[in-house]
């Protein structure tokens, strides 16, 4: 999975030279997703440029390429050898990669007496400032494995979109989302990655099936977190 999180990561880094040589020459390639860069985005490359970015462009499609093997064999190596991922990837939002980053990183659910306990083992609570009088809450610690709390945002950013299925993960971050305030997106991914690694380390202990809307009823009852 680090090869693959290098792949992933070279190909952000050709894809945004290429945007940007673009972008200096007075051009703008259309908004896309990394997977769908060289199908929706690199036919906009104007004729000019793509002599000089025709090695990039290679370069990102050989790249995406490789991705899709290495997504290929963790989704196989994830369902034969760790058979727990399935109960993870009951979560709209969490797929193969992530759930097998969750088992491989966590390894012994059991060492973790709360589930609660995950989200500050990943980084995912605010650190604190204090001194004297001074209790000031910074930003996330960001302890733990960067590679899992980065997949588990990038899940946070799915649940939250509007084509998300319905869930109390969903509503959770689209009460802090309505609560507003200049941060309310970033506090809303992190509240809701935060619920995340708690609800999949739940999921795993007690292998109980999912249920999106379980606390849908008192939810609404619930303060705002400070994230």
């Amino acid at each position: 999975m680090n090869a693959r999180d290098l792949l992933v990561r070279t190909r952000v880094k050709l894809i945004n030279a290429v945007r940007g040589m673009v972008k200096s020459s007075g051009g703008r390639l259309p908004t896309s997703s990394t997977e769908a860069f060289i199908a929706k985005a690199a036919p906009y490359i104007p004729d000019v440029l793509r002599p000089a970015l025709a090695p990039l462009v290679e370069n990102i499609a050989r790249l995406t390429e490789q991705v899709r093997e290495f997504d290929k064999h963790i989704e196989q190596l994830a369902r034969t050898c760790y058979p727990e991922t399935a109960r993870l990837r009951q979560v709209s939002g969490v797929g193969p990669i992530t759930a097998l980053k969750f088992v491989l990183t966590i390894g012994n659910p059991r060492r973790f007496q709360k589930s609660r306990d995950v989200g500050p083992y990943l980084g995912l609570v605010p650190s604190r400032h204090q001194s004297g009088a001074i209790d000031k809450q910074m930003r996330i610690s960001k302890a733990g494995n960067r590679q899992l709390r980065v997949l588990l945002v990038q899940c946070a950013h799915r649940i939250l979109t509007r084509s998300s299925p319905d869930s109390d993960l969903k509503r959770w971050g689209t009460r802090i989302l309505a609560h507003g305030g200049k941060s309310a997106r970033k506090r809303a991914v992190t509240a809701v990655a935060r619920k995340l690694a708690v609800l999949l380390h739940r999921l795993w202990v007690s292998g109980d099936t999912y249920r999106p809307l379980f606390n849908a009823r008192s939810l609404d009852a619930l303060p705002l977190p400070i994230a």
